[in-house]
C-alpha cells in the first residue's frame, strides 16, 4: 500500500508541475484531470472513498466544463506542448523547487503517519469518511457557502478572461 500511495503522490506532484508550467490549455486540462485523479486516489488510500468520489464528480461536472468552454474560445493554431523549450524550462525549475523543499521538510515525514481512517474501526460504528461528511455539512456549512461563492467568482473570471476585445463571450473561433 505504501508503494501505491507513493505512486499517487508522485503523480499528484508531477501533474501539479505540468499545470503550473503553463502550457497550452489543452495540455493543462490533461494535467488537471491527472491531478484530480491522483488526489482522489490519495483520499481513497487514506480511507475516504465517498469524499474522493464526490470531489471527482464535482470536478468533472463543474470546473472541467468551464475549462473546456474557455479552451474552446482561446483556441491556438500552434499550441505549446510540454516539449517546447520555455515550458520545459519551467517544468525543470518547478521540479527542482519541489525537490529542494521536500529535502528541507524530509525530517518530519514518516511512513508511520500514513494511517487510514479505517484503522480505528473497532471503536466506531460508522466508516471514517461518513463521519467526515456529516461533520462537513454540520460544522462546515459556512465553508461550503464560501466554496460555492468562490466557484461562482471563478466562473465569472474565466468568462471575462475569454471574452475577447469587446466581442462578447459568444464569438466565432
Amino acid at each position: 500500500m505504501t508503494y501505491v500511495m507513493s505512486l499517487f503522490l508522485l503523480g499528484l506532484v508531477l501533474g501539479l508541475v505540468a499545470v503550473a508550467s503553463n502550457p497550452s490549455p489543452y495540455f493543462a486540462a490533461l494535467g488537471l484531470v491527472v491531478v484530480a485523479g491522483m488526489g482522489c486516489g490519495v483520499l481513497v488510500g487514506h480511507g475516504g472513498p465517498f469524499l474522493s468520489l464526490v470531489l471527482f464528480l464535482i470536478y468533472l461536472g463543474g470546473m472541467l466544463v468551464v475549462f473546456a468552454y474557455s479552451a474552446a474560445l482561446a483556441a491556438e493554431p500552434f499550441p505549446e506542448s510540454w516539449g517546447s523549450r520555455s515550458v520545459l524550462s519551467y517544468m525543470v525549475m518547478y521540479a527542482v523547487g519541489v525537490v529542494v523543499i521536500s529535502s528541507v521538510m524530509w525530517d518530519g515525514w514518516y511512513e508511520a503517519s500514513w494511517v487510514s481512517a479505517d484503522e480505528n474501526v473497532d471503536f466506531s460504528v460508522l466508516r471514517g469518511d461518513v463521519g467526515g461528511v456529516a461533520l462537513m455539512y454540520s460544522s462546515g456549512g459556512g465553508m461550503l457557502v464560501m466554496s460555492a461563492w468562490v466557484l461562482l467568482v471563478t466562473l465569472f473570471v474565466v468568462l471575462e478572461l475569454t471574452r475577447g476585445l469587446s466581442r462578447g463571450t459568444l464569438r466565432a473561433v
